[in-house]
């Protein structure tokens, strides 16, 4: 089995949109990146996604709304939460709500591999 993981990265910032899926597919995954959750939820996508990575705060549908309608639609996509607002409370409020992890901007190389990793269990 050599299909590749979609990853799929949801960020209005498009210096994030355009390095992350780099450094992604580096690691060796499949990966669609969207400006927006509105234009993730319409793409279809979220069927094949086997991890979202996905900014906090953005116009429209903010992260953590995405995170609320994906459970609502029956989506169980492990989320690691990315953001360059966060403060030292959103973070655990993150988690509980169902979320991977939560990274601060910018977040090392490091820090997303563990992240994916308790996302995307090797089994």
């Amino acid at each position: 089995m050599n299909q590749r993981l979609l990853v799929s990265v949801v960020d209005d910032d498009e210096s994030v949109r355009e390095s992350l899926p780099d450094l992604l597919r580096e690691f060796g995954f499949a990966v669609k990146a969207f400006p927006s959750a509105e234009m993730f939820l319409a793409s279809g996508d979220a069927e094949a996604t086997r991890c979202l990575i996905l900014d906090i705060a953005m116009p429209g549908m903010c992260g953590p709304e995405l995170q609320q309608e994906l459970a609502r639609r029956g989506y169980a996509i492990p989320i690691i939460f990315i953001t360059a607002h966060g403060d030292a409370a959103e973070r655990p409020r993150l988690i509980r709500q169902g979320a991977v992890d939560c990274l601060m901007k910018p977040f090392s190389e490091a820090a997303l591999l563990k992240a994916l990793s308790a996302a995307l269990p090797v089994g």
